[in-house]
């Protein structure tokens, strides 16, 4: 080998030295930990792709379900209404003088509506005996006629002995025979016949002899002028009806006016209706707006209202004074309700007040708040009476 081939060697040989060298220092420098490597994916980035993807398809889904109810709802028929019935209105008649048992064409009542309490209390077609009923707060003939089915007369008819001829002896707590059909209740005395009770109540003797509910043999009954019938019995008269009577009845002492309070005082009334000998509210309002009852200051109760709220009558009677009043009432109404009882009503509106001398019953509208005479707002003052004097309308008020 000559010189310069040996030369050629060496060169060679530190050449492949110093590669060899230049390989193992860049295999040897460390790598980046920022520096993603290029055959595995990030773990965040995989989290994220994932996280989108389950977004998208509940979307998708939702999408869906939405698309199909609209179509299912828009080939669905349409529901069928619901009829709901609704309480039928209680038909109560107007006040007047003399009650007229008839319910047609009227409305309202000389009950006060928040007072009416009407249930509903069927009864049984096979029913043929007598039942009781206890009177409670606002009944009034016509209510408890409204409650079984049966014409007031007929609940007034069948109570004869207890109610006299007038409807205005309901008393809270009195009880009532109810009879299962429209007609009479009749005592039975004796000496009576058949032929002249039934020609009396207007029905044929069979229809009282045949009915169940009167428990007779037609077999055992007898001669029909004498038949063979307990004194004192009850009997039912279905169908029956009753003479009317005359509702306006002589008072037990003339009613008159107090001529001192102004000139809306009546002359001597001989005639006319009488209280039950129970006291009503006065007004919708049971609160008071001003005094309360503190005589000598003050003889009455002022019940709260508005302009035109309606007034009633606390009882039945005859309106004595009706007018303005020199005494600072105002316009004033004093109902007399006989045995020395009477009513003051104070401060009404003008032209809303029912004349002297007409009959009013419980319940009935006799005027309109307002805040006449020495009043400072539309409220009511109400006196009670007796023989004169002011009593505490607290202690008789239901």
């Amino acid at each position: 080998m000559t010189e310069k081939e040996q030369i050629t060697d060496i060169n060679e040989g530190q050449a492949l030295l110093q590669s060899k060298a230049a390989d193992e220092e860049i295999i040897n420098q460390p790598r980046p930990k920022d520096t993603p490597s290029e055959d595995k994916p990030n773990k965040k980035q995989l989290i994220l792709r994932i996280g989108v993807f389950a977004v998208l398809f509940a979307v998708i889904v939702l999408m869906v379900w939405g698309i199909g109810s609209l179509i299912t709802n828009g080939f669905a028929a349409s529901p069928e209404p619901t009829v709901v019935p609704t309480e039928t209105a209680v038909a109560l008649p107007e006040g007047v003088a003399t009650p007229v048992f008839s319910t047609d064409g009227q409305s309202g009542g000389v009950v006060r509506l928040p007072e009416v309490h009407v249930t509903s209390m069927p009864t049984p077609e096979d029913r043929d005996v007598v039942t009781t009923y206890v009177v409670e707060l606002g009944d009034t003939i016509f209510g408890i006629g409204e409650k079984f089915g049966l014409k007031p007369e007929t609940v007034l008819w069948s109570n004869r002995y207890i109610l006299g001829d007038t409807p205005d002896g309901l008393t809270v707590g009195l009880e009532l025979f109810i009879l299962p059909v429209d007609g009479v209740y009749h005592q039975w005395s004796e000496g009576e016949g058949l032929n002249g009770v039934s020609e009396f109540y207007g029905v044929e003797p069979d229809a009282i002899v045949n009915y169940p509910g009167n428990n007779l043999n037609p077999e055992t009954i007898g001669n029909y002028a004498n038949p063979n019938i307990t004194p004192g019995t009850m009997l039912i008269v279905p169908g029956g009806t009753r003479p009317t009577v005359t509702w306006v009845v002589a008072r037990d002492a003339p009613a008159s006016g107090n001529s001192y309070l102004g000139p809306g005082a009546c002359g001597g009334i001989i005639y006319g209706n009488v209280g039950t000998g129970s006291f009503t509210w006065p007004t919708t309002a049971t609160w008071l707006s001003g005094y309360d009852y503190t005589p000598p200051t003050h003889n009455g109760l002022d019940f709260d209202g508005d302009f035109g709220s309606p007034i009633y009558a606390a009882d039945s009677g005859v309106i004595v004074y009706s007018g303005w009043s020199d005494r600072g009432y105002g316009n004033l109404i004093v109902i007399d309700h006989d045995g020395g009882w009477q009513t003051f009503y104070a401060h009404m509106m003008d032209g809303t007040l029912l004349p002297c001398g007409s009959n009013v019953q419980k319940g009935d509208l006799i005027a309109s708040m307002g805040s006449t005479g020495n009043s400072t707002g539309p409220h009511l003052h109400f006196e009670l009476r007796l023989e004169g004097y002011p009593v505490n309308p607290w202690n008789f008020l239901y």
